[in-house]
């Protein structure tokens, strides 16, 4: 019988999703067993569109359908919560497995204390994150070391280096290191982002841990739903499970340390660290938010910035002056002040941003200080964010 805290190596027994499948297949198998088996309505993920660089979001409620998003895509920055609760109702309505990097997760965890979220219509199948790459630096990054990006097949980050496969069976190795202190490689976001392994997904998939030669997952069950999905996997014959031998166990816990360690250097290397509450950090940004053009593309990004009928368009009271750019740093505080205790470091707000303001360094910077002042750290728990209480509570799912 599996439980939680059991970590397996697994491959698919399907021959062709062994094959296309990241690491054996074994989360692309598992979404094809719940939908044959109609554990759920549909499958959101990702698949590559016009090329490798530009990852698209999908809702798959056809199983034959699923190979197409086999495979990983690490230019892939979406925000799944944003698409969960956004466009499909939070799943209020259809039962949904969804691919979850950490912050996706975590993302998702903010808004079910929300009651943005129906937890118990959504399966997490979680994949470690070393970091995403923004794609068009990427394009240009690859060109700068005389990489055509059109004939790039596959690409991964694995031992500090990014490895690229190369039409022609060849294999190009760049240091992570290396291309960061460029200024390139992951996403700012990425670099200070201290949770690799998805902890709050039913289960965390990836290939930290997998020391032999083997086409293998990692899977680790974090959840009761999750070992009761992978116990009825493995009795159908959809996956090969074999226990996680000691030594693999070990090897992926001190990846993950290694990770979280780089995280911490790069922190403390962005932040500003001036002293004082956190809106002094706020000032300490004053010229980069001059910049802003009130665009509202943060917060329409913003996984925690849910509300329909957001106060800074508000008329009545009209917060904001809607003709003044840039506006008073009343715009900026307010949305802090609605969002940052949960901020899980998405980094959306800053990709999207047309002003070029490094509004996710700002406001994790500030999270940072609140985890300080709160002990809270948002998005790996059920316990409520140190603001809740300013929280206006006008849907039903609330009880407000």
């Amino acid at each position: 019988m599996i439980q939680i805290g059991d970590k397996f190596y697994s491959n698919a027994v399907d021959n062709l999703i062994a094959e296309k499948g990241e690491s054996g297949g074994s989360l692309t198998a598992l979404y094809k067993f719940l939908l044959e088996e109609g554990i759920i309505d549909a499958v959101l993920t990702v698949k590559s569109g016009a090329d490798i660089y530009d990852a698209v979001p999908v809702l798959i409620d056809n199983p034959e359908d699923l190979i197409e998003s086999a495979g990983a895509l690490h230019c892939g920055t979406l925000n799944m919560a944003v698409i969960l609760e956004k466009y499909l109702g939070g799943a209020f309505d259809i039962k949904i497995a969804v691919t979850t990097k950490p912050c996706d997760a975590m993302a998702i965890n903010e808004l079910i204390k929300r009651g943005r979220i129906a937890r118990k219509n959504i399966i997490m199948l979680g994949i470690n994150c070393g970091g995403t790459l923004p794609p068009v630096p990427t394009i240009k990054m690859l060109k700068s070391h005389g990489i055509d990006p059109d004939t790039v097949l596959n690409e991964e980050i694995s031992k500090g280096k990014f490895i690229i496969e190369i039409k022609g069976n060849k294999r190009e190795k760049i240091s992570i290191d290396e291309l960061e202190e460029e200024n390139n490689g992951r996403r700012e976001n990425c670099r200070r982002c201290e949770f690799n392994i998805p902890r709050t997904a039913d289960l965390a998939f990836g290939n930290w841990g997998v020391i032999d030669s083997s086409k293998n997952s990692f899977i680790e069950v974090l959840t009761d739903n999750g070992a009761k999905i992978l116990d009825k996997a493995s009795n159908k014959g959809i996956l090969n499970l074999d226990k996680a031998p000691t030594g693999g166990i070990g090897v992926r816990e001190k990846i993950d340390k290694i990770m979280v360690n780089q995280a911490k250097k790069w922190q403390e290397k962005m932040f500003s660290h001036v002293g004082g509450e956190f809106l002094a950090v706020l000032f300490k940004y004053e010229n980069d938010l001059s910049r802003c053009i009130k665009c509202f593309a943060c917060k329409d990004s913003c996984p925690i910035c849910y509300c329909s009928d957001c106060s800074l368009k508000s008329e009545i009271p009209e917060w904001v002056n809607n003709t003044e750019v840039p506006p008073k740093p009343l715009f900026h505080m307010e949305r802090l002040m609605h969002m940052v205790d949960s901020c899980i470091n998405c980094g959306q707000c800053e990709d999207v941003c047309p002003a070029d303001i490094p509004l996710s360094k700002i406001s994790h910077e500030i999270n940072v200080k609140l985890k300080e002042m709160f002990d809270y750290t948002p998005g790996i728990n059920d316990e409520l964010p140190p603001f809740s209480y300013f929280l206006i509570k006008r849907d039903k799912r609330f009880g407000g």
